[in-house]
């Protein structure tokens, strides 16, 4: 029994959410967003909830339930509050700006990485050591800000790269240390 694919999910007062065949559209002040689910899953949309149930009990119809559930509850929490990423750059001579659309960061290699923000998707840069990045679409926003942590990842022994806000760092000691 999947304890995610039985809840409920709310609709807020200023959301709307239309079903056509397998496709469920959702839209709201911040933006709209459209995709396309698995119809062997049954979503009921009423006047201010929405319901998922499955016909039986395989398992590739489980796996799914409450996979299902959790991307429409992203899709209506992205178009009424947004998502947020905030990355922190830590190191000497790391830095990042922002141009029109296009982030350049300096994280000590021999070139400057620069990103293009994808259609939908804002980055800020309030100081040159953090890097915010908002959007309504969860999947979007996670994958860039995973692609520009990856460009120079935390190292455990001096605490040096880019890492998200609140990230707990494990440090290690050196060779000296006892």
């Amino acid at each position: 029994m999947s304890r995610i694919g039985n809840k409920i999910i709310e609709i807020p007062s200023n959301v709307t959410v239309e079903k056509a065949g397998s496709t469920i559209t959702v839209k709201g002040p911040k933006g709209e967003l459209s995709r396309e689910f698995n119809p062997v899953i049954d979503i009921q949309i009423g006047e201010k909830e929405i319901t998922f149930t499955r016909p039986n009990d395989h398992k590739e119809v489980r796996s799914i339930h409450g996979t299902t559930r959790a991307l429409v509850n992203n899709m209506v929490v992205g178009v009424s509050e947004g998502f947020e990423k905030k990355l922190e750059m830590t190191g000497v001579g790391y830095r990042a700006q922002l141009a029109g659309n296009k982030l350049t960061v300096n994280v000590g290699l021999s070139h400057p990485v620069e990103f293009v923000a994808p259609e939908g998707i804002e980055i800020e840069v309030p100081t040159n050591t953090t890097i915010n990045i908002k959007g309504i679409n969860k999947e979007v926003v996670g994958e860039l800000a995973a692609n520009i942590r990856s460009t120079r990842l935390p190292e455990p022994y001096k605490g040096k790269g880019i890492h998200y806000v609140g990230e707990y760092i494990r440090r290690k000691e050196g060779k000296t240390g006892k």
